[in-house]
């Protein structure tokens, strides 16, 4: 696919081996960035962070990543979802893009691809909490279905949305 900006960008499945990818990554972030990912400042991942955010099952927890060919060995944003233990048509929702290439249709094309995995799989829901700072994680949630809600809880957004209302990721491009 190719950015708002012209920049070309490959979404894959993540793979266990991205370890060092996703390490590297979230040294890159912006305070501002991680922060809004993280809901708290963060700079490293733990060992024990890096296999569970890599080795995953594609079924209850799923993710991808983009990359830029232009910029090898190194991840431009994350995405995922994580099936809800307890309701399993819902999964809980978390993007992050690299600072240089956000607001350039990168979370809404990996939200979009999530979103298909998670319907193929019979998620009906993503949820998500969002500082209330982060402005473009509840538009992010809007966009992607009209069955959205957005309550403030203190200093966070708490996040639905309805994907059986969402287009696929090829009618939504």
């Amino acid at each position: 696919m190719r950015l708002d900006n012209g920049t070309e960008i490959v979404i894959r499945p993540i793979r266990p081996h991205d370890k060092v990818l996703l390490a590297a990554g979230i040294t890159r972030l912006s305070p501002r960035s991680a922060r809004f990912r993280f809901l708290a400042p963060k700079n490293r991942l733990t060992t024990a962070e890096l296999r569970y955010l890599t080795e995953i099952d594609f079924v209850d927890h799923y993710a991808l990543v983009a990359e830029r060919p232009s910029h090898p060995g190194r991840l431009a944003a994350v995405g995922r979802w994580v099936r809800d233990v307890e309701r399993p048509g819902v999964a809980e929702l978390a993007i992050v893009v690299d600072d240089d290439l956000q607001r350039l249709g990168l979370g809404t094309a990996l939200v979009h691809a999530l979103a298909d995995a998670a319907r193929a799989r019979g998620i009906g829901r993503f949820t998500g909490t969002a500082l209330t700072e982060n402005v473009a994680a509840r538009r992010l949630f809007l966009r992607l279905s009209p069955y959205s809600e957005v309550r403030v809880e203190g200093a966070t957004y708490e996040l639905s949305a309805d994907l059986g209302a969402t287009a696929p990721a090829a009618l939504a491009a």
